[in-house]
């Protein structure tokens, strides 16, 4: 009996000159169709571009005409695409959108050919955070690849780079902001301080919790239990089905109370009537609700940080969990008694939240919380997504400014205002819909460290610089959060000694930690103390940019 052949994409007498371009997208079908016209728009400029350079590009999957987009949007079918491509042929993975990493994984990791993942320039779908989690993703799995951005794919840096992968697939980046842990010489105060509080690791141990792994297809948040135990803590697997049955359990006094206590601190709730499109009363109970019964499970597990994965396990039974994640990692917060009413849980100090259940998150928001109260420093820590960057255009700032901004909350602290500089919009209905309430706020200007663990050649990795905050005309902020989405928490970022390609160059994920200092002094002391802790707990460091004064970390 005779087999039918398959013919594979990118096989054929011009296959030397042919590229294959696979498009992974969200699960969410809500999502896809909506974010698909961007995709298009931007595959119809990376296309212009490579055949200006002799080269053809074919699609290595259809657009679905009854799904009305063409990305990947699952698993499976990411393993029945990557089965009709040649496994040698150069492919790019094309993103303008968030996508889970997990659609391409499979494939990515057997794939031969050179590989390039790309992104559009631009705010308005995280398409950049999608190509920065699948960059991570990949570095952890320990597939080679190759990256490039651009807002137009006409400017100079990208056409060079994209001619060199073309040729020889390859394209390099300037990383030379990076140095090694082993050249920088350490104030004593610091690394006796770091190791100090690395040994009390060690030795007393700590437990996250983990309310189900892998969001989103986040392959690079997931840290290898044998990594993390190497530095004193451990993973309490919690299922998300636990936390809604003990949301559940919660009466509607107690959380109209937590409502009552951020309101009269001044947070602001806009709502409407409409469950489907406004953030309604009852959404904002259940949050409240789930905010309780976090802080109970979490002390029923002894945890000292949780995450809660929420997408996709959540989605379609709860409203968003930003709002309790923001509340949590602040330390004034409504208080919550235990089920019998005689104790206050975790009192007087945040209970560390990694958004997103990023693992990697956790571990460094736990070392952050530890460093900084060792130092007398604000403790808040949170995630933001490494979003998008933009030159001001109010001209009030000289320096390149990120848009650093979580899908959702961030803790009051690092607000202007605090609580009274805390909103509560509801969720985007194509991601959420449920709704639920953000936590919204612009982020305080003030002096910061940034840092992200990460995964690379079976070890853990973390890099760190400095930054600050800086504050921007309110029409400059509208400008910037209408480019991105609204509704969420806003940082104005300015890094120092990185540059925006240095820091897409190097950033191994979508998610940047972030905690502030009382001065740039103090902040540079806080970088170096948290550095030594992660060296003694045998976590490879780098140091990225420079001091606040321009002075090398070496």
């Amino acid at each position: 009996m005779k087999t039918k052949r398959v013919k594979r994409i990118g096989t054929g007498s011009s296959r030397d000159r042919t590229v294959v371009l696979v498009a992974s997208g969200d699960l969410r079908l809500s999502a896809n169709q909506v974010c698909w016209p961007a995709q298009a728009a931007m595959e119809k400029a990376l296309t212009t571009a490579i055949e200006a350079e002799g080269y053809r590009v074919v699609r290595g999957h259809p657009y679905k005409r009854q799904l009305k987009h063409g990305f990947i949007a699952s698993q499976r079918e990411g393993l029945e695409v990557f089965r009709q491509i040649d496994p040698d042929a150069p492919l790019i993975v094309a993103e303008a959108v968030w996508q889970y990493s997990h659609h391409v994984l499979p494939g990515l990791t057997t794939h031969r050919g050179p590989i390039l993942t790309v992104a559009n320039w631009s705010g308005q779908w995280p398409g950049l955070v999608g190509m920065l989690n699948l960059n991570g993703s990949l570095t952890k799995a320990g597939v080679k690849y190759s990256t490039l951005w651009s807002e137009d794919f006409q400017d100079d840096y990208f056409r060079t780079r994209l001619r060199a992968w073309l040729t020889t697939g390859r394209c390099e980046h300037d990383t030379s902001h990076v140095v090694e842990w082993d050249r920088v010489k350490v104030p004593q105060q610091a690394r006796r301080i770091g190791e100090k509080l690395a040994a009390e690791l060690i030795r007393n141990k700590a437990i996250l919790g983990v309310f189900d792994e892998g969001c989103m297809g986040m392959f690079n948040a997931i840290v290898p239990d044998d990594l993390l135990h190497a530095t004193g803590v451990f993973k309490e697997r919690l299922s998300q089905s636990a936390l809604y049955y003990e949301t559940l359990q919660v009466r509607d006094e107690e959380a109209r109370a937590v409502r009552d206590w951020m309101e009269k601190r001044g947070m602001k709730f806009h709502t409407g009537p409409d469950e489907a499109t406004d953030l309604t009363d009852q959404q904002i109970l259940w949050q409240c609700k789930m905010y309780i019964a976090a802080v109970r499970m979490a002390d029923d597990f002894g945890c000292d940080a949780i995450g809660i994965q929420y997408q996709q396990g959540l989605k379609d039974l709860l409203p968003a969990s930003d709002l309790v994640e923001g509340t949590l990692n602040n330390t004034q917060r409504p208080p919550v008694r235990s089920r019998d009413g005689r104790r206050v849980l975790f009192a007087g100090r945040p209970l560390v939240h990694f958004n997103e259940v990023d693992e990697c998150a956790g571990l460094d928001g736990l070392m952050t919380a530890r460093v900084h109260a060792a130092l007398a420093q604000p403790v808040e820590t949170t995630l933001h997504d490494v979003r998008w960057g933009d030159w001001d255009r109010s001209g009030t700032v000289e320096d390149y400014v990120w848009v650093f901004e979580i899908s959702g909350a961030a803790p009051p602290a690092h607000f202007i205002g605090g609580w009274k500089g805390a909103e509560g919009f509801r969720q985007p209905p194509m991601y959420f819909p449920k709704g639920g309430s953000t936590l919204r706020g612009i982020s305080k200007p003030g002096e910061i460290v940034w840092s992200r663990i990460y995964i690379a050649e079976d070890a853990l990795h973390m890099d760190l610089g400095r930054a600050k905050v800086v504050a921007l005309p309110r029409s400059e902020t509208e400008r910037r959060w209408q480019a991105t989405t609204p509704q969420w928490p806003i940082m104005h970022a300015v890094t120092y000694g990185v540059t925006r390609d240095q820091m897409m160059a190097r950033h191994k994920s979508n998610h940047i930690q972030v905690a502030y200092a009382h001065n740039a002094e103090a902040a540079d002391l806080a970088l170096l103390t948290k550095a030594s802790m992660a060296s003694a707990l045998g976590i490879r460091v780098h140091l990225c940019g420079t001091r606040a004064d321009g002075k090398p970390w070496a």
